[in-house]
């Protein structure tokens, strides 16, 4: 499938009311057509893994077209500077977490990424730190609890940031990260207590949403 023919195909299934529903739910309208997941989702799998279609779809600055390029492109062959321009250009919460979850997390920068765009000041970059911390938490499988635990003063970090894409995702990773395994639950309600502890309202809200979690799953509630 050519680059031609997906765009001609998005524009096709556009939905303005779809687009007047997803701003509702903080989604850039701007560039937006109004397709949704399942239908970006098929088309992926009808494309297969493309690079270089990736890095076109992703250049047309089209909403559903840089969704659909986090799909098909291929982990291997990002670099660092891919990662950092795409994260630059990210203008939505969806299209963040939709390219951390499905490509961002399998390359082999995932870990150090996660970190440092925790720190950065841009709000969908370090959201995009956290939610990356979230899917490796889900994703990697294999991955040893240490490489987790390095996260946890990131997240004591991130919990003062008033900012709502911010703190819903380092509540995000804390929850994650903290059903992951009995040791990393035991650090997770040890850093959320830290958390509670803290004068902000973002950090109040953080742990009182992650300790019910963890309180649901230990069955105490």
């Amino acid at each position: 499938m050519s680059y031609q023919s997906i765009i001609k195909k998005l524009k096709a299934q556009a939905n303005p009311g779809n687009v007047a529903g997803m701003a509702r739910f903080g989604i850039n309208p701007n560039n937006t057509l109004g397709v949704n997941i399942p239908v970006l989702r098929k088309m992926a799998k009808e494309i297969d893994k493309n690079h270089s279609l990736a890095l076109e779809l992703w250049d047309s600055v089209i909403h559903e077209a840089r969704i659909l390029a986090g799909f098909i492109d291929e982990p291997a062959m990002l670099t660092e500077k891919q990662m950092e321009s795409w994260a630059k250009d990210f203008d939505s919460w969806d299209v963040c977490d939709q390219v951390c979850s499905n490509l961002f997390d399998k390359t082999p920068f995932a870990y150090a990424k996660a970190v440092e765009w925790s720190k950065d000041k841009r709000e969908l970059v370090k959201r995009a730190g956290y939610v990356l911390m979230a899917c490796l938490a889900v994703h990697d499988k294999k991955a040893d609890d240490s490489k987790f635990m390095k996260f946890f003063p990131a997240i004591v970090k991130g919990a003062t940031d008033e900012r709502n894409f911010v703190k819903k995702a380092v509540n995000w990773a804390l929850r994650q990260i903290g059903k992951r395994s009995p040791s990393l639950n035991k650090e997770a309600i040890k850093t959320t207590k830290k958390i509670q502890l803290i004068s902000s309202k973002s950090a109040m809200w953080i742990a009182a949403d992650a300790l019910r979690e963890f309180k649901l799953k230990a069955g105490v509630l």
